[in-house]
């Protein structure tokens, strides 16, 4: 990379790097023969989790100072690499002692996990161009990404994960709307993700179990607050 490079990137920028690097590690920690067999999974999911923390850090900063002129691709290419890919190896690595004495359900998951990073795509590189100010058209990546996460680390059934897949993918790429988190819900969601990294499935997997129901409240229940009470409700709301 040269100096004309460099300059173009800003502090923002620099988190959206962290968090593509910790999307490889997490890939890495999967296949890495240093990473004992047995804590694999819990070491790739405390990459991803922390690939989050550093999305919604570059978030902040960049509201807070300014957004480079090529911020908004390596965000969404650094994204992509922890939300997008990552959280489908994550996935597929998870499930992998299950469908591999069945090779319809090795098809079924894959087909599944390709629609998931084709509709992640089609939302990260359409991003910018359909945001609006208070609310997402379709389903945010982070939201679908962190469900996959706690759903595949407490071990749901194999016959639930499949459709779960389908309908975040389909939901990616929709054109419902949903809020744009506030601080509240960012400051919920950070509480319990780092619960998450310190506990794990402790206590009954009482802290995963407690970020999947946050988003899954958000993500039902904020189209339904934006149908119900209207789009310029949504930021009073949220920030209260």
């Amino acid at each position: 990379m040269n100096d004309d490079m460099t300059k173009r990137l800003s502090v923002a920028d620099y988190f959206s790097l962290v968090n593509a690097a910790l999307g490889f590690f997490a890939i890495i920690a999967l296949f890495s023969s240093l990473v004992p067999e047995e804590l694999k999974i819990r070491v790739s999911l405390t990459f991803l989790l922390l690939a989050l923390l550093a999305d919604g850090l570059d978030g902040i900063i960049a509201r807070k100072t300014r957004r480079s002129e090529v911020g908004e691709h390596i965000d969404s290419m650094a994204d992509m690499t922890s939300m997008g890919v990552a959280t489908s190896v994550f996935v597929y690595l998870s499930y992998h002692d299950f469908v591999s004495s069945s090779f319809y359900s090795h098809i079924y998951l894959f087909i599944a996990l390709v629609f998931y990073i084709s509709a992640a795509t089609i939302r990260l590189s359409s991003f910018y161009k359909m945001k609006k100010e208070n609310y997402y058209i379709g389903l945010p990546v982070p939201a679908s990404s962190i469900i996959l996460l706690m759903l595949a680390f407490i071990q749901v059934g194999f016959i639930m994960i499949l459709p779960v897949i389908v309908i975040l993918s389909a939901l990616m790429i929709s054109n419902i709307d949903f809020p744009k988190p506030g601080r509240r819900l960012d400051t919920i969601a950070t509480i319990l993700i780092f619960l998450t990294l310190l506990f794990g499935c402790s206590y009954s997997c009482v802290f995963p179990l407690a970020l999947l129901v946050a988003i899954l409240i958000y993500t039902v229940g904020g189209p339904l607050y934006i149908r119900f009470f209207g789009q310029n409700k949504i930021k009073t709301f949220l920030n209260k």
